[in-house]
Order: structure tokens, then C-alpha cells, then sequence
């Protein structure tokens, strides 16, 4: 809310440079706003009196707007990727899959591993989880298990992330420690 929208008696008023002005009436409050020709702006609201500042609105509006953008621009977003298995994979497509994950992990992006159990290859699901456990051990050295094997339907489903290591901190020199006698 702003200038007359503000409908309290009593406010509390932080001046255009930030000093605190104290508690008066919402009258008062408007009025040294319009002599310093900026905006009284009420920023808490839920306070007992509301907190208001006498700022400039529009620009306040347009650095808000302007923060945002930024933060908006510098968030990374995470795309899933997926790899389909069969519970009846050859070593060699194993390795191309992993191959591939390997890839995309490394670009940032997590990875859907995904096994498709076909005709009566549902009932042997242990073969799924064993290929599950090869691929994930293939690339463990670039990618965490976020979500474990899991079946859903005719589906065993594996979420992988990029490994987060945390930089290894350089020790501190020692020095060499002399000997008295």
C-alpha cells in the first residue's frame, strides 16, 4: 500500500535515508513524504503501528523488478535426461548407455534410467535390479543414486544426479618442528 491507500491512525516512519522517524500520525506521515516529493510506502504491515518508508515508489518498483531478473537469470535449471535399459542387455550397450549418462551428468543434468519389463520378463524383476546395480556402479565415480530401483507397473525406474564432491581444502604448510636438547 501506498500513499493514501494507507489506512492506520498511527504509523511508524523510516525517513528516505533510513533513520527512523518514529511513530505519528499517518497524516503527518504523508505529508513529509509530499515535501520531500517521494512515496510512503507501508513495508510491514502485520507490525503494531505498521512500518512505513518514504521512498521513492516507481524506483523501488523498477530495482525490485530488475533483482529478480537477474536472480531469474543466473538460476540453472536441471533437465532429466533418460536412459532406457533392458533387463536383457548386452555388456557392449551397456557401456554406450553409460556412455551417454556419463554425458549428460557431466553437463549438469540428472538421468532417468529406465528398464522395460517385457512379456514375462516381469516375474524375473531381481534381473532388473541387477542391471540397475551394474549401470549405477559403471558411473559412480560422476553420478549419486538419488532415488533408488523401483518398480512401477511394467517399469523399474533409477534417478542419478551429478556427484556434488566438495573441493578438497588445501592443508596447511607444516613446519618443521626443532629438536632441543
Amino acid at each position: 500500500m501506498i500513499n493514501e491507500g494507507i489506512r492506520d491512525r498511527e504509523v511508524r516512519v523510516i525517513g528516505a535515508d533510513g533513520t527512523q522517524l518514529g511513530v505519528m500520525p499517518t497524516e503527518r506521515a504523508l505529508q513529509l513524504a509530499e515535501d520531500a516529493r517521494l512515496d510512503l510506502v507501508k513495508i510491514v504491515p502485520k507490525a503494531q503501528p505498521p512500518v512505513c518508508k518514504i521512498m521513492d515508489y516507481d524506483k523501488h518498483r523498477f530495482e525490485q523488478a530488475k533483482r529478480e531478473k537477474e536472480m531469474r537469470k543466473n538460476q540453472k535449471t536441471i533437465t532429466l535426461k533418460e536412459v532406457q535399459l533392458s533387463a536383457t542387455i548386452e555388456e557392449n550397450d551397456i557401456q554406450v548407455k553409460a556412455k551417454n549418462a556419463v554425458k549428460f551428468l557431466k553437463a549438469g543434468d540428472k538421468v532417468k534410467v529406465t528398464i522395460r519389463f517385457r512379456g514375462r520378463q516381469i516375474t524375473h524383476s531381481e534381473i532388473g535390479y541387477k542391471v540397475m546395480k551394474e549401470f549405477a556402479e559403471r558411473i559412480s565415480d560422476v553420478a549419486v543414486i538419488e532415488r533408488m530401483p523401483n518398480l512401477e507397473g511394467r517399469h523399474m525406474i533409477m534417478i542419478l544426479v551429478p556427484r556434488q564432491d566438495k573441493p578438497v581444502k588445501a592443508e596447511k604448510e607444516s613446519q618443521p618442528q626443532q629438536q632441543q636438547a
